[in-house]
């Protein structure tokens, strides 16, 4: 790590980009730092804040949205800088900030990002407080050593707190890298450690987005387009204007925005709205339109994603051909809290309050719609309700800087939960034409799998083919789509698992030793195909209508295994029990790794029983949990969950335990019924 007197570790991206290390600080921070001293704390770096009480203060970049990376990062620094892990607490970083180039959280990355940056900052600051004591104490550094925030002299038993070392430390140099541990001595991480915010969370403290109160503060809800790409043609607002509490009806580029002293004054302002809409030729779409387009499409090449061998030859000379389309819908986020923004335009400079996976960009486009330099804008970023990707779009704070611009008093713009089921971003449409060379053996020859709709990324597969052809058939349509929890892994995995055992079934041979056979050269998901069958006590007789299905999936540099037993009653598909296996080379907080796989199961469960965007006449039919419904605790199975620890790079961890679910079940379901199901969501008709 290139460092100057204060070790720095800078910023993170979102979705895969690198972290810059080694940022030498300006002059204007080094003069910071001596003033700080005067005040009994300082910055050891970006991310580390030491005070003269002991306490230990990690400044993160990465937004809390319930996947634990608020305890997981600060979990890095405890262990490398041996802090006493009561005493660390987690500030949310906010905006503007210097420190930091991006502030984003997506792609599975926090700690897959941070695994030895954190750590090393840790280690390095730990090292400087070392020489510190030792400069005190006018004895060797590497005599000493370090206990829960406290440096001791084991020869003499002296002791001395790191709030008492920062005056010292603030006039010594920070050591080059100093070593880091090694995973043998390790005393936190790889333990259990229960969640820094949940007491805030289960006690109603912890400041979500939509918790923003301040003086002053008036409403909005937005009345849209009731069809995509539709524009607005007309606006009647009288009766709108004469709904109390209404205070301003103001056209914005959405739509028409109803300002009011309350939201539900707002609301009722929006409903007494009559608007004239020109609506566009995808009013006469229909789902079954673009199924029927997206299956014509599937049956032509496309844009070459992968390819390798000569699949065209394999297949052509097959022993068997195996053919199948594959289906998976729109599917729409539904975070648990509502999509809301409040922004207070002060004239020369803004303030904003969201929750956000994104808030770097969020700055920035808002800054761009009320006319401010982006340095000008305070953004404070809150706890999400829920993210899968959703808050990583910025539609909605754009609409908020819209609707609060030029305004004397701070707006919160809500939207209901139908207004974003129906019209907002969604994971795409897609369909699959596959088609499978078996030889006489029934080894697998040749994959080959053209993709039509909205979506892309479908070149992954994990299994050693010698010949396969994935070809993307890029779709136009209105409808948004964005990242949807593991993005394109969530229909990938349909596709590529469910052809396997349609394979293995073909072939005669069992789903898991069909998947071995294909995986010689993956020890890695080699191991958790043998766990997860274990754990699913495979080879068991099994009660009538009763069956299991395996699926493996390689997201995010993870591995995850899943056994689904599925039985089926009828046209009910009940899920009795998953049994999962995870890779993702060292769980960090197993507890947390565990949640996260359960987390991404329930969540891949919705989607694989439930989940569905349609459309009838170009609108959307679903509209809140009644009718777009997720998996309720009386659907919800058993669920066990084993880590496997290889020692490889770490891995993500929010989203890969989701894209096995789907082909899991699935192929259970055919394992107790014979009915091969290839569109999602699954129904037995």
């Amino acid at each position: 790590m290139d460092i100057s007197r204060r070790g720095f570790l800078k910023g993170s991206t979102a979705g895969g980009a690198l972290l810059t290390l080694g940022f030498h600080l300006s002059s204007k921070a080094q003069a910071q730092q001596n003033d700080e001293q005067t005040k009994g704390e300082f910055e050891v770096n970006a991310y580390i804040r030491i005070s003269a009480d002991n306490r230990i203060t990690l400044i993160t970049n990465k937004s809390e949205m319930g996947q634990g990376s608020h305890t997981a990062i600060p979990m890095l620094l405890a262990e490398e800088l041996d802090a006493d892990w009561q005493a660390i607490k987690v500030e949310q970083v906010s905006l503007p900030n210097s420190d930091f180039r991006f502030i984003g959280t997506a792609g599975s990355s926090s700690i897959s990002r941070g695994f030895m940056s954190v750590r090393q900052a840790g280690a390095n600051a730990r090292a400087l407080l070392i020489a510190a004591a030792a400069k005190e104490w006018n004895v060797p550094a590497d005599s000493l050593r370090t206990e829960t925030s406290h440096v001791i002299n084991p020869v003499n038993g002296k002791r001395l707190p790191y709030g008492d070392l920062l005056t010292t430390a603030a006039t010594l140099p920070i050591p080059g890298d100093a070593p880091l541990k090694a995973p043998a001595d390790f005393k936190l991480l790889g333990k259990d450690v229960k969640r820094t915010e949940a007491k805030e969370k289960v006690t109603g403290k912890a400041n979500f987005g939509i918790d923003a109160q301040l003086p002053g503060m008036h409403y909005a809800v937005v009345a849209r387009a009731p069809v995509f790409g539709a524009t607005l043609k007309s606006v009647d607002d009288n009766a709108a204007k004469n709904v109390k509490g209404v205070v301003k009806i103001k056209t914005i580029p959405s739509g028409v925005a109803v300002i009011a002293t309350s939201f539900w004054q707002a609301k009722k302002g929006r409903d007494a709205l009559k608007l004239e809409w020109d609506i566009n030729d995808w009013a006469d779409q229909s789902t079954e339109d673009l199924q029927e387009t997206y299956r014509s499409e599937a049956q032509q090449p496309g844009s070459r994603a992968r390819r390798t061998g000569d699949p065209a030859t394999a297949i052509a000379n097959a022993s068997q051909v195996l053919e199948m389309v594959y289906e998976v819908p729109y599917l729409a986020h539904a975070p648990m809290e509502p999509l809301n923004c409040t922004i207070h335009d002060k004239g020369d400079s803004a303030e904003i309050w969201v929750g956000s996976q994104l808030p770097t960009a969020d700055q920035t486009k808002a800054a761009q719609i009320l006319g401010h330099s982006p340095d000008k804008i305070t953004l404070n970023l809150a706890f999400l309700g829920g993210g899968f990707g959703r808050r990583g779009a910025s539609d909605f704070v754009k609409e908020a800087a819209h609707v609060a611009k030029s305004e004397p008093w701070p707006v919160k713009t809500l939207w209901t939960r139908e207004d974003d089921i129906q019209g907002g971003f969604y994971r795409p449409m897609m369909t699959h034409k596959t088609r499978l060379a078996l030889d006489d053996n029934g080894n697998l020859n040749a994959f080959e799998s053209i993709a039509a709709g909205q979506g892309g990324g479908v070149g992954s597969i994990a299994y050693s083919v010698p010949n396969t052809l994935f070809d993307t058939k890029p779709q136009q349509a209105p409808v948004q789509t964005h990242w949807w929890r593991s993005v394109n892994n969530s229909f990938q995995a349909f596709v590529v698992e469910s052809a396997l055992d349609e394979a293995a079934q073909t072939a005669g041979i069992d789903p898991f030793s069909y998947r071995r056979s294909l995986l010689a050269t993956e020890p890695r998901m080699l191991a958790l195909l043998d766990k997860v069958k274990e754990m699913s006590d495979w080879d068991r007789k099994r009660p009538e209508n009763t069956g299991l299905g395996v699926a493996i999936h390689a997201s995010f540099g993870s591995i995850v295994a899943e056994v689904a037993e599925v039985t089926v009653k009828g046209t009910d598909i009940a899920v009795n029990k998953v049994w999962c296996a995870v890779d993702c080379g060292f769980a960090v907080n197993p507890l947390n790794v565990r949640a996260q796989m359960e987390s991404a199961i329930i969540y891949g469960l919705s989607a694989a029983l439930f989940g569905e965007i349609t459309f009838k006449g170009g609108k959307v039919q679903q509209s809140n949990f009644h009718d777009y419904q997720v998996v309720r605790m009386s659907h919800c199975p058993d669920i066990e969950v084993a880590i496997i620890n290889n020692g490889e790079s770490i891995g993500g961890i929010g989203e890969p335990g989701l894209p096995p679910i789907a082909p899991a079940v699935a192929n259970a379901v055919f394992a107790a019924t014979g009915k091969r199901l290839r569109q999602l969501p699954l129904t037995i008709s």
